[in-house]
């Protein structure tokens, strides 16, 4: 009986055991992984922070190839999986001129009327800058600005883990993120709306007829009549700027992030500016807690709850969004999970 363990072990090593091939290719895949980690690093180290989507998915999609390596064909799945959010990223930048295509108007108004009302005269984004914008950067702002910046680097990352550990929820997940990012993209080119530190360097003479680019908007908002269509900060703290400033990156000013303000500054240039309705940023926010929720421990829910309200008071704060456009972000977030879960839905009926 023991003889016959011994040779079913033996047997069994044998058909276990990797063969010279295997390992060599298992070290290929190490050595890959090491060389990969190795240029992320010194590419960080020497330009900073990869806060340009383009280069996130580029950094993901090249390390997930290298952690392929020997695994069959799971190298070609990569680029298969991974297009729709290349594709997605490239409308998204074209995007830019959807509007103008389109022929519909830029709103400026009616976003700042809406915030007006809904707290009864009082505009959020002047209210809170009025009572925390300091000359310089309170340490609190580097966290603020990692949560704003979050949104061109989390996503990516969540369906990176997913991709390797469970490709039905990673499918899961692209359903969300691409259906999210489509009906965000439709909505812009069909409502055009102008952020909050746009309608601080505008007047309304300067904005009537709804135009998606006029210059004022790439001017400073100092000496503006009034504070534009925003409104005017009537009072200040000692030695800051009298005026609404768009103030999402200066936190990094603390940590000597500049390399990554300008690469963000520059990658504006190139982005739809008047995307403001609704709030990706917020809508992504919350549509990632909501998607992890189940699936991470208990422990994680305070963050997931936190997570989407730090980033509904970012953009507030810094003059990203006005509060209605957060409130639209959220409800799009809403429609698209609850679409992707009639749709599961159906499926299993069907099936």
């Amino acid at each position: 009986m023991a003889t016959i363990d011994e040779e079913q072990s033996i047997v069994a090593g044998a058909v276990t055991a990797p063969g010279p091939r295997t390992q060599r290719l298992r070290y290929l895949r190490y050595a890959a992984v090491t060389i990969w980690a190795a240029v992320v690093l010194w590419r960080t180290i020497t330009d900073g922070f990869a806060f340009n989507r383009e280069l996130v998915l580029l950094y993901i999609s090249t390390g997930l190839i290298a952690a392929s390596i020997g695994q069959g064909r799971r190298m070609f799945y990569v680029i298969r999986d991974w297009l729709p959010f290349a594709v997605l990223l490239i409308a998204y930048d074209l995007s830019r001129g959807a509007a103008d295509l389109v022929g519909r108007p830029t709103l400026w108004h009616w976003q700042a009327e809406a915030d007006r009302w809904l707290f009864a005269g009082t505009m959020p984004t002047v209210w809170l800058q009025e009572r925390l914008k300091l000359p310089q950067p309170p340490w609190w702002e580097v966290g603020i600005s990692t949560v704003y910046m979050s949104f061109f680097i989390l996503p990516y990352v969540i369906a990176g883990v997913l991709w390797l550990r469970d490709r039905e929820e990673w499918k899961r997940f692209v359903k969300l993120f691409v259906g999210l990012n489509v009906a965000g993209l439709v909505i812009y080119a069909l409502v055009p709306a102008a952020p909050p530190w746009a309608a601080a360097r505008c007047t309304p003479e300067d904005v009537a007829g709804g135009p998606s680019g006029p210059r004022c908007m790439f001017k400073s908002a100092r000496g503006v009549p009034d504070g534009g269509v925003l409104g005017g900060m009537e009072s200040v703290r000692d030695g800051a700027n009298d005026w609404i400033e768009r103030i999402v990156t200066r936190g990094w000013g603390n940590l000597n992030l500049h390399t990554a303000t300008a690469l963000l500054d520059q990658g504006q240039a190139s982005v739809n500016l008047v995307a403001a309705i609704p709030s990706l940023h917020a809508g992504m926010s919350a549509a990632l807690a909501a998607f992890l929720w189940t699936r991470l421990n208990r422990g994680w829910r305070p963050v997931l709850v936190a997570y989407p309200l730090v980033m509904a008071f970012t953009l507030v704060y810094t003059a990203e969004h006005y509060v209605v456009d957060i409130l639209l972000g959220w409800a799009l977030a809403a429609a698209v999970i609850y679409a992707g879960h009639a749709y599961e839905r159906r499926k299993a009926a069907r099936t």
